[in-house]
């Protein structure tokens, strides 16, 4: 998660220096408490339970794997343009390129990916549900600001 501060920090400043445009309406702001929450949740209780090797944490670790995956080739398709923000530059057509030209919003897969990954991996059946419902929600509000954003001519389709 550090790394992935500072790398979306580092394009922000490049976009605003381009000009990007942040909508309004954005759920960053919970976001930015609710993603670490989630999974500190799901890691508390996962030291709590003390899991073992089984099959859900192999199935866990392996979906979390695969979402990483995705995070990072979406991340690597975007370029400067990923950040945690929603930033819109100004004039640049829509990524549609790696996994955009099979999924509209694979950080957002990916990053349910990860949380259900630890949820399994941790055998958290208490706040596993809860942690993945709440960040789909937001994920769902922030889809809503990128694609009106999009909508809005903000940026060529």
């Amino acid at each position: 998660m550090l790394v992935e501060t500072m790398v979306s920090a580092r394009h922000e400043r490049d976009l605003r220096a381009r000009g990007a445009v942040e909508p309004a309406g954005d759920v960053y702001k919970v976001m930015q408490v609710a993603y670490p929450a989630c999974f500190v949740a799901l890691l508390a209780e996962g030291a709590l339970r003390q899991p073992v090797w089984d099959l859900w944490m192999a199935a866990g670790c392996a979906v979390f794997g695969a979402a990483k995956a995705l995070k990072y080739w979406a991340i690597a398709t975007l370029g400067t343009r990923w950040t945690f923000r929603v930033l819109v530059p100004p004039g640049e057509n829509r990524i549609v390129r790696g996994p955009y030209s099979w999924i509209r919003h694979p950080n957002y897969v990916a990053v349910a990916g990860e949380l259900i990954g630890a949820a399994l991996a941790m055998h958290a059946i208490v706040t596993g549900i809860p942690a993945v419902a709440l960040f789909t929600f937001l994920m769902l509000r922030r889809i809503g600001v990128e694609e009106n954003a999009l909508a809005e001519g903000r940026i060529r389709r």
